[in-house]
């Protein structure tokens, strides 16, 4: 059984096809510039900066889900798993009030962008709204994964999957040998 959710993949397909399309913008800018110089794009560096930006927020969510982002291993390790397991707990409410703050914070920005008719300088005339718009989208996708994981660490802990150097119990995989121990799933 596949563990993955319908979130999961949208965020994963989004992320992938916004950085195959800066990919190929930028592709397409290369040679121009140099092959076709009077067709050449002007405004290709902007956009794939804006794809890239976007892409990464919308990624950030995965990165919570699968304890992608950095942190620190080795002083978990040293815990024990009721120790680990508050030390999680602790760290999602950090990140829960930090990415409250950046949807805050990136809300107000989009707005001011929204009331100003904001755009970029280039040719292209970019309204910026739209890109200062993934500050927000990315702190509300990371904060309810956080809220997923705090929930989990308070109320559905298991220190067989839960602590560090173990998978966590939403990525398990049911065996190939068709055990009925089956996956879990959001």
């Amino acid at each position: 059984m596949n563990p993955d959710t319908f979130w999961d993949r949208i965020e994963r397909t989004l992320a992938g096809l916004l950085g195959a399309i800066a990919m190929i913008v930028g592709v397409v800018q290369v040679v121009g510039r140099y092959f076709f110089p009077a067709y050449a794009i002007s405004w290709a560096e902007e956009v794939i900066v804006y794809l890239v930006v976007w892409g990464v927020m919308i990624i950030s969510s995965q990165l919570v889900r699968t304890d992608g982002h950095v942190r620190p291993d080795l002083v978990l390790r040293l815990a024990g798993p009721n120790g680990q397991r508050w030390m999680e707990a602790f760290n999602c409410l950090v990140a829960l009030v930090f990415c409250v703050g950046m949807m805050c914070y990136g809300f107000t920005i989009t707005e001011s962008s929204w009331m100003l008719d904001e755009h970029s300088s280039t040719d292209f005339a970019f309204p910026m709204w739209i890109y200062y718009a993934a500050l927000p989208a990315g702190g509300l996708l990371m904060t309810v994964r956080y809220g997923i994981r705090l929930y989990r660490y308070l109320f559905r802990f298991d220190p067989a999957t839960m602590t560090v150097g173990h998978t966590a119990e939403h990525d398990l995989m049911a065996p190939a040998g068709g055990d009925a121990k089956s996956a879990t799933t959001d």
